[in-house]
């Protein structure tokens, strides 16, 4: 009798011990504000949401060596007038500082747009990343890498005039994207970057950072974090093998990683995205796991105070491989190549479903 009384007691014991506690959940999320919440101070442009833009639509493209198809003004015009309908989007990322880019600015600016910029700086390669790029079938010649390395410094220059240009339209400068990792084709030493990253500095306003894949910031980004006036990450659990189901709690782990690493760093996430169609990911795309993924990234980007950029506005069909329509990289937008909202723009947009 007095065994069982015992076992009673722990079990009430051990019954109050969780009740006093959180849960594991309740856990977690305490943990993830504890370590990942920002000040609102911390938001890039004073918002959490965020989109990235590239306009190119059908036949059109950057340049691919025989030069580029660029955008017209009516339809730059067109997609930022779609982007900020009721200040859904009041910041955007591009990628580069190049014609296209210029011309978002111009239009931004001649006609009164109310959104910001996120300015790209492109760095094409310094080094032959062709042992771990899986697409570099051989070696890129001294040449070639002495050349992008002028053309870098080129890019560099037009950056930094942008910024000095439209200093109230560009809120931050990104020096290199996904330049760092050994999968990539336009790899570029890290202490280039650096030093990049503090030229830019020198002769800007704005803030200036470098957008990389989680993984390299949580294992390397030590130094390049130390010049940086905040990072920018990357992070896509559909490319990691995880589905809707574990995609937000993926995303959140990346960045948890990337906080123990670099504690006292401004994050900033500067792509984060899910594939309606993809032959390669097969029913872990779809609309309706854009549609959550998206609903639940943001609603923790704004609870974190993280500004997230999205990717991205809009399909680009000339991306990826030419024979395949059903590759990834062509179908990451919210809304299609031909600008009709997908399901997760459905409700903010619904004059552009018919």
């Amino acid at each position: 009798m007095k065994r069982f009384q015992l076992n009673i007691s722990i079990v009430f014991i051990l019954a109050s011990i969780v009740a006093c506690n959180p849960s594991k959940t309740e856990d977690n999320t305490s943990t993830q504000i504890n370590t990942l919440q920002q000040k609102k101070e911390d938001l890039l442009g004073g918002v959490s949401k965020a989109v990235c833009y590239s306009g190119f639509r059908s036949g059109q493209h950057p340049d691919r060596g025989d030069g580029a198809v660029n955008p017209t003004y009516g339809q730059v015009l067109e997609d930022l007038q779609i982007l900020s309908h009721n200040s859904n989007f009041k910041l955007i990322r591009v990628y580069d500082s190049g014609e296209n880019s210029e011309m978002v600015l111009k239009v931004i600016k001649e006609n009164n747009i109310d959104i910001k910029v996120l300015l790209g700086i492109w760095l094409q390669a310094e080094l032959s990343n062709h042992e771990t790029c899986e697409w570099l079938t051989e070696p890129i010649s001294e040449e070639t890498l002495r050349i992008n390395k002028n053309l870098n410094q080129e890019e560099i220059i037009k950056g930094i005039g942008l910024a000095n240009l439209y200093p109230e339209i560009v809120v931050a400068v990104n020096v290199g994207n996904e330049a760092l990792v050994d999968w990539n084709d336009h790899k570029v030493d890290v202490d280039t970057i650096i030093s990049y990253v503090k030229q830019v500095k020198s002769v800007i306003n704005q803030p200036v950072t470098v957008a990389d894949n989680y993984k390299w910031w949580a294992d390397h980004g030590t130094e390049l974090a130390k010049v940086c006036d905040f990072v920018s990450i990357h992070t896509y659990p559909v490319w990691e093998g995880k589905d809707i189901n574990e995609g937000m709690s993926y995303t959140i782990e990346n960045m948890e990683e990337v906080r123990k690493a670099l504690p006292n760093s401004q994050l900033v996430i500067t792509e984060a995205g899910w594939a309606t169609i993809a032959s390669e990911f097969g029913e872990r795309a779809s609309e309706e796991k854009q549609m959550q993924y998206y609903n639940e990234i943001m609603d923790w980007a704004k609870k974190m105070n993280i500004t997230t950029f999205f990717f991205e506005a809009f399909d680009e069909d000339w991306k990826g491989d030419p024979n395949n329509p059903l590759g990834a990289e062509k179908h990451w937008g919210l809304f299609t190549v031909d600008r009709k909202p997908k399901k997760v723009m459905h409700n903010l947009y619904p004059h552009l479903t018919e």
